[in-house]
């Protein structure tokens, strides 16, 4: 439980492979084109002596090991000036300073300086590096006669600003090309990863580039921190229970029975939305915008990469948020850092649309994989009820797809009106998805039930294959379709149909999540509370045994 709660608090603070794919190409390989591929953000982190200091999956233990002692008095800092100042005397600053301070301890070893810059000699490891110089002096082909997916990994800082990076990037496609001779090469990104080549296309264009892959890019927006991080906060009771139940499911964390069913009477109780309904009623126009500054600075919006998730429509408010008004002492003493958050927002972030329609211009050969079936981080609007993987939408990941939401599919008659113009086979099985809508719906394929951080070998075969081949493969070229679903008990894709779709863990209700009066709410709640006393009275027993043969032992 220790565990849970602090990866909980990291959410917060936040706010901050595979089996059968299609008989047609059994094995990732073949290729007479060398592919670069990159990873996303959470590489491990190593100081200059080569000791580990950080990755994300640190998130949910950052206080653990922590001294007693230290952790209640960097709480004791927070709280003093919170209720002693804040809530008594309505003055603020001194609580965001303090929470800024304590949050900044805890980042120390990851958190760039006010430049956007690496200062403490932290880097991706030795290894890595070593890698990015040797692997470019062996051309991969030469003893198997073609090239792999993973023949050319570009590992880099994923802190750092992604045009930076694409500086990197494009000596390593330089070198790539000079060891091969090969004219160009295919891109393939994953999450961030994409970001860094949207980058190296404003950067450097097109003509080293073969073909471009994207798998669960956040590059067109995440919501999850786009909308959070520019004040769209909202924080939603069953959008909260089913992103835990997500991450309970997937294996992210472990919650007991007792723990699920107290969160779900929390939720269908009404405790929940009375707590957000109280808070912003009182103190939450107050201190939500320092607070979103404190933290923002504190922790991951030292780091331009996350800048990348921002949309270009929520910029200029997220900039107020983290750095105050123009001209505002926070302004001044992060200048260098917001520098380059707008050369990337104008370089890269505005011109998105220009820099994906030039793919097709340039013929570079173009696949988008976009994956859906669970719950949006619940820190945001879109965090209620959009259909995401969990960190963006499909609509931003699909660039373009329209899509239901979580409580319910596309309408009968939006899909009548597709039909009618003939755009009917780009109707998900589920009725939750249109690719008609995408930028490119015949290269943009759908997975359902694969997680954003998850790659399967499914999906790299698709990327694999599109950005390789001789001509622009399309939807209709694979045995499976431009819809399918993932099982992780079998690690098998199939082709998405009416009858294997549902695969959330969860049931999305708008009558019980968000009841219209008492009634509606009672039942879900008395159900819910028997569900508890049940898991409460096992839990008690259980414990009880447990005393018992301590003492006997």
């Amino acid at each position: 439980m220790k565990r849970t709660l602090s990866f909980l608090l990291c959410v917060l603070l936040l706010f901050t492979a595979m089996m059968p794919a299609f008989a047609r190409l059994p094995e990732i390989c073949g290729s007479q084109i060398p592919v670069v591929i990159l990873a996303g953000d959470g590489e491990a982190l190593y100081d200059a002596d080569g000791n580990y200091v950080f990755q994300i999956d640190d998130l949910g233990s950052l206080t653990e090991g922590s001294d007693r002692k230290e952790l209640l008095r960097s709480i004791a800092n927070v709280l003093q000036p919170f209720l002693l100042e804040g809530l008594l005397q309505n003055k603020w600053d001194n609580y965001y300073e303090k929470l800024e301070e304590e949050v900044s301890e805890l980042f120390e070893n990851v958190r760039l300086d006010e430049n956007g810059e690496v200062t403490n000699g932290t880097d991706i490891s030795k290894a890595r590096r070593d890698y990015l110089r040797d692997s470019v002096t062996v051309d991969a082909k030469a003893d198997k006669g073609y090239y792999d997916l993973y023949d050319y990994h570009f590992w880099y800082d994923w802190r750092r600003d992604p045009l930076a990076i694409a500086d990197e990037l494009a000596a390593y496609v330089d070198a790539v090309k000079a060891i091969t001779g090969a004219p160009k090469v295919a891109i393939s990104g994953r999450c961030v990863g994409c970001n860094v080549m949207l980058a190296y296309l404003a950067k450097y264009g097109y003509d080293s580039v073969y073909g471009f892959g994207f798998d669960g890019t956040s590059s067109n927006g995440g919501e999850f921190i786009s909308e959070a991080i520019s004040g769209k906060f909202k924080l939603d009771g069953p959008a909260v229970e089913r992103f835990l139940i997500d991450y309970d499911e997937t294996g992210m964390i472990d919650l007991s029975d007792f723990a699920v069913a107290s969160i779900d009477l929390l939720v269908k109780s009404g405790a929940v939305e009375g707590l957000s309904k109280t808070v912003r009623a009182t103190i939450y126009d107050k201190v939500v915008y320092g607070v979103t500054g404190a933290l923002a600075r504190s922790t991951f919006f030292t780091m331009p990469c996350y800048w990348g998730f921002v949309e270009p429509e929520d910029y200029e408010d997220a900039k107020l948020y983290v750095f105050g008004e123009a001209g505002s002492e926070k302004r001044v003493q992060y200048a260098g850092l917001i520098e380059k958050l707008d050369n990337y927002h104008n370089q890269v972030a505005e011109r998105i649309p220009e820099l994906m329609q030039g793919l097709q211009t340039h013929g570079v050969k173009t696949a988008i994989i976009s994956k859906y079936g669970f719950q949006m981080l619940p820190i945001c609007v879109s965090g209620v009820d959009v259909v995401s993987d969990q960190y963006a939408s499909v609509t931003n990941s699909s660039f373009g797809a329209t899509t239901g939401t979580l409580y319910g599919p596309l309408s009968d008659e939006y899909i009548a009106q597709r039909v009618a113009e003939g755009k009917g086979k780009y109707i998900s099985p589920d009725k939750q998805v249109d690719a008609s809508t995408c930028m490119f719906p015949d290269y943009t394929w759908f997975t359902k039930g694969v997680r954003h951080g998850e790659w399967t070998r499914t999906e790299n075969e698709i990327l694999y294959s599109v950005i390789t081949a001789d001509t622009q493969l399309t939807v209709d070229d694979f045995d499976l379709t431009q819809f399918m679903v993932w099982d992780p008990e079998t690690e098998t894709m199939s082709p998405m149909t009416e009858a294997n779709c549902h695969t959330e863990y969860w049931t999305a209700d708008q009558k019980v999540d968000h009841p219209a009066c008492m009634f509606q709410r009672l039942l879900p709640f008395l159900r819910s509370l028997k569900v508890w006393l049940k898991e409460a009275f096992k839990a008690l027993r259980v414990r009880a045994e447990e005393r018992i043969t301590e003492r006997k032992g």
